[in-house]
């Protein structure tokens, strides 16, 4: 009697291939709808930063290459490159400027790091009272520059100051501050470290905080001392966020204007002592309506920044490689 053999092959469409198959498109398809309405919603947002940030950079570009002077809105030619050769050939305000920028924030950031990060590693474990020692750590930081450097006027005053006070209290000579022509730079790098170590501070133990306990107490364990687990441990492990505060605080020293105006006014002092790129592209701006001079001062300290970024990230990236 033949036998009738039964199939027992399943459908295509029930193979797990073909509902791999079949599931891909439609996954496919959502993924790039999502993709399209996340970058509809962003578009609006991403419009208006490129347009408040395209537009200042294209329109200080094109008044650099100008002869703009007396008023923004005068009839200017364009004189190509010529106001960049005249900044790049000032050697009597341009590059002592650019020398002052660069030593106020070398000097302002290296004590600002040295101090934050011993500060944060003091703070790194709880003790009675740490909550009152952050709110007062960050009293500095909500101060505004402007009101900072009046204050630091009045503390430093040569004749009323309370700093000279203190001073003759313990048998010191007075001090001319920031009436001097030669401290009046190192000063204000004082006050910038003691307005923005907090920062640096809080920083440095937000990262700390998130490092791993289990290398240090290995260290710990093989008879690594204090100094040696902080060198060959810690310091490693936190080097990304200190690359990260070490590029922010300078960027933001770089442009430091507030207080330098604030206390040693138009032309950063008699001498032009703390005359800094920025006060000078004010200057230029403001007090002699050099507007095409002004705005190409400006461009090439924009492109100073940008170098000291990129030089930092490098630096950054090779130690943490």
């Amino acid at each position: 009697m033949p036998t009738t053999e039964v199939s027992t092959a399943r459908p295509a469409s029930r193979l797990p291939g073909a509902e791999k198959a079949s599931r891909a498109p439609k996954q496919r398809t959502f993924e790039q709808a999502n993709r399209r309405l996340k970058w509809a919603m962003l578009a609006p947002a991403l419009l208006f930063v490129g347009l408040m940030i395209v537009f200042p950079l294209a329109f200080t570009l094109d008044l650099s290459l100008t002869d703009a002077f007396g008023a923004v809105n005068a009839d200017k030619a364009h004189i190509g490159l010529r106001n960049f050769t005249d900044a790049l050939g000032d050697t009597r305000r341009f590059w002592p400027a650019a020398r002052r920028t660069l030593v106020f924030t070398v000097g302002a950031v290296v004590l600002e790091t040295v101090l934050g990060l011993a500060l944060a590693m003091l703070m790194r474990k709880p003790f009675r009272g740490m909550r009152w020692v952050r709110t007062i750590l960050i009293i500095p930081l909500l101060t505004t520059p402007v009101a900072i450097g009046i204050l630091w006027l009045l503390i430093l005053d040569p004749t009323n100051g309370i700093a000279n006070h203190l001073l003759a209290a313990v048998g010191m000579p007075r001090q001319e501050f920031l009436g001097s022509v030669s401290q009046s730079l190192p000063t204000l790098m004082l006050i910038d470290v003691w307005q923005w170590t907090p920062m640096m501070t809080l920083l440095l133990l937000a990262g700390l905080s998130t490092l791993p306990e289990e290398p240090e107490e290995a260290a710990l364990v093989d008879g690594a001392n204090s100094w040696q687990r902080f060198r060959h441990v810690i310091l490693p492990m936190l080097g990304p966020t200190l690359a990260t505060a070490l590029v922010l605080r300078a960027v933001d020293a770089l442009k430091t204007f507030d207080i330098l105006y604030a206390t040693k006014g138009a032309g950063g002092g008699s001498d032009f002592e703390v005359e800094t790129l920025n006060v000078y592209a004010y200057g230029l701006t403001f007090d002699y309506q050099e507007y095409g001079l002004a705005a190409a001062v400006l461009v090439l300290f924009t492109l100073f920044i940008i170098g000291v970024v990129v030089l930092l990230r490098r630096r950054g990236g090779r130690k943490n490689a």
